[in-house]
């Protein structure tokens, strides 16, 4: 079980994070990504829309066609010019923490770390806090990718709503061949419907437009040929390593 507990620059300012992958978090097909980061995840990976176990939709850039494969992560690195954000978040988490204030006693979000990650330590990777105090520019940029999460969830079910209001989420199912009978189905994934979008009618895009849906929405659909570089991948792992059993 995680050992999360409320970051502290006095208890924790000996910690450091080492700079590997770990496969405990990282071995996974999928990845989380919010609205905010679908100009730079389009650019690397193929984004699409999955719904959640209440219904609920919810983003996602595919990694890998096997269960717990990650065919970026190789040698310890992650192999992109951009990592999505539940994933470049360390060891990190956002979670409440009671604060006294005149005798009042409330809950506000904080950094909270896991103190049983095995990327988390005191003599190997980056520091967390400054010699003479303050965040270090690496838990700061943590701190960001967090928020951006947790900001980005919130606006993504208001923009997925719309989506679906408007009839531009669409269910996509995939055949992937990968030579020598190999073949890779992906489905119970969604995308957004070209014909849909082109469909659309002035006020509907500009009320798209308005509330900062409409990029993200063409981001979307314009991250799908990232499935071939996927599928390129996929083939070098296997000419290296072979087949999954």
């Amino acid at each position: 079980m995680p050992n999360r507990v409320p970051l502290d620059n006095v208890e924790h300012r000996s910690l450091r994070v080492a700079h590997r992958r770990s496969p405990e978090l990282d071995n996974v097909n999928q990845a989380l990504v919010v609205p905010g980061e679908f100009e730079e995840v389009q650019r690397e990976y193929p984004i699409f829309l999955r719904q959640d176990q209440d219904g609920q939709f919810v983003a996602v850039a595919l990694l890998g066609l096997d269960k717990g494969e990650n065919l970026f992560v190789q040698g310890g690195e992650w192999n992109a010019r951009y990592v999505p954000a539940s994933h470049s978040r360390g060891p990190f988490f956002l979670g409440l923490r009671e604060v006294e204030e005149l005798g009042q006693t409330r809950q506000e979000l904080a950094l909270h770390v896991d103190l049983d990650d095995p990327r988390v330590g005191t003599e190997e990777g980056e520091p967390l806090f400054k010699e003479h105090g303050g965040n270090s520019a690496y838990l700061d940029h943590a701190a960001s990718r967090l928020h951006l999460i947790h900001e980005g969830l919130a606006g993504a079910t208001q923009m997925y709503a719309m989506l679906a209001e408007l009839g531009l989420i669409q269910p996509m199912e995939l055949e992937l061949q990968l030579g020598d009978g190999a073949c890779y189905r992906v489905t119970s994934m969604f995308t957004i419907g070209m014909e849909q979008l082109r469909a659309l009618k002035g006020p509907e895009l500009d009320r798209l437009h308005r509330s900062g849906f409409l990029a993200p929405t063409i981001f979307i659909r314009s991250s799908l040929p990232n499935l071939n570089r996927l599928i390129d991948l996929k083939k070098r792992k296997l000419a290296t390593v072979g087949p999954v059993a």
